[in-house]
């Protein structure tokens, strides 16, 4: 749905577990009628949809992309962005570092992408844009020297060149633009804003740069804003956050670097402070050990009283460390509820939230939002409540921020009232 005059907001269907077409279809016939009558009576309301590779084989079928898209119409309802990180299974299962496979590397994620972008083309209104998030290239656990990772990145760079090529046949016969939206996330070969410059400026443009100009005798100037209108970023406020990355300061160096983004999703992190005694801090552990479930990987970035950053690939590994560690703040890959800031003495990265939906009332930064709160089946079980509610909670709540965003911007007083929406 629309929030204001460019932004598109949604949440993503990967909170849904279901891996086939048919599971797919049966969360979108069951949730997003409803939130639609209770968020947009009157007006579209935008879909982040997520499809496996099995689920995007199954939907691109003629007959059935067509019946998809009617019931859209039908609806009201129209899809704005995809979500094609998770290649295969994301519920119900271990995933951990599995996420990240396959990776840029292969064909496999290749094809998977490309069969995303034409499902994308064919459901995506006409007047917009379209964006699919993907993986940050790998898993950086994988890849520990330089050869290594230089290796991934001249075969990934390989693999997003002959996507841009798909993205080019696809607006000369649609006139869609589709951008694919590189998700820098903790452990990725690509984590923060540093290495998507550097991957960008070392690898993605000059191999870019001369692959256009030598197949469709692009100008170094056309070829370049084509691969900066066609490769975006993704940025996940919660895997910006674990980075420490100030917002504002983000924004800006992509900005330079004439990297665009293409969406933002809206996701907090865990954040604690951790206590200086022994028994406090195994309190703390007590009360995280929750967390530390068995499906996502959970990395853990602490902060120490240096201002280093010590990484942990998974939050059980951070615990066991906990009473040796000299860090004063440990931030947690666990995207908690986005309409609260603490958890039974917990914290979160919701102010990082705040600051981005405020940039955003400032600068036109992107225009997809989505919600990516997808840990409700793993919650510890004082924070679950009915998945509906749920997600129509952390909705009112953007809309609340963005709406008393504008109020503040155009002179009004209104501050911590609640939106009439939120009473729906």
């Amino acid at each position: 749905m629309r929030v204001n005059d460019h932004l598109h907001l949604s949440y993503c269907t990967n909170i849904h577990p279901g891996e086939t077409w048919e599971d797919v279809f049966s969360n979108l016939r069951e949730y997003l009628p409803t939130l639609k009558n209770n968020l947009s009576p009157d007006k579209p309301f935008g879909i982040g949809l997520r499809l496996s590779d099995l689920a995007s084989r199954e939907l691109a079928q003629q007959h059935i992309l067509a019946d998809f898209q009617e019931w859209l119409e039908k609806h009201g309802l129209y899809v704005y962005t995809m979500n094609g990180f998770p290649y295969g299974g994301f519920h119900n299962q271990v995933v951990k570092d599995g996420v990240h496979k396959p990776d840029w590397t292969t064909n496999a994620r290749l094809e998977y992408t490309k069969r995303l972008a034409h499902i994308l083309a064919t459901l995506l209104p006409e007047g917009l844009e379209g964006g699919i998030s993907t993986s940050p290239l790998s898993y950086k656990p994988w890849h520990p020297s330089q050869a290594e990772t230089d290796t991934v990145f001249a075969s990934a760079t390989a693999n997003l060149l002959e996507l841009v090529d798909s993205l080019l046949h696809i607006r000369k016969q649609t006139g869609k633009t589709i951008h694919i939206d590189l998700e820098p996330e903790p452990d990725g070969l690509l984590e923060n804003s540093e290495e998507i410059i550097r991957y960008f400026q070392n690898w993605l443009l000059p191999k870019g740069i001369k692959r256009l100009s030598e197949d469709h005798s692009y100008s170094p100037t056309m070829a370049k804003e084509t691969i900066l209108n066609h490769m975006q970023v993704c940025y996940d406020v919660c895997h910006f956050a674990l980075a420490f990355e100030q917002p504002e300061e983000a924004f800006a160096k992509l900005t330079s670097a004439g990297i665009k983004i293409g969406k933002i999703q809206l996701s907090a992190a865990l954040k604690v402070r951790l206590p200086s005694d022994a028994t406090g801090r195994a309190a703390l552990k007590e009360t995280l050990s929750p967390f530390a479930e068995s499906t996502y990987l959970h990395q853990v970035v602490a902060k120490n009283h240096d201002g280093t950053l010590t990484h942990y690939t998974d939050l059980d590994l951070a615990l066991d460390a906990i009473q040796e560690t000299n860090a004063q703040e440990w931030r947690t890959h666990f995207h908690v509820p986005l309409f609260t800031d603490t958890y039974n003495g917990l914290q979160s990265t919701q102010e990082d939230i705040q600051q981005v939906l405020a940039l955003l009332n400032k600068q036109h930064i992107t225009h997809h939002l989505e919600v990516e709160t997808y840990t409700w089946e793993v919650l510890p079980e004082g924070l679950k409540t009915d998945l509906a509610h749920s997600i129509q909670r952390e909705l009112e709540w953007v809309i609340e921020t963005i709406t008393e965003n504008q109020h503040a911007k155009n002179g009004g007083h209104q501050r911590g009232g609640a939106h009439p929406i939120a009473h729906r």
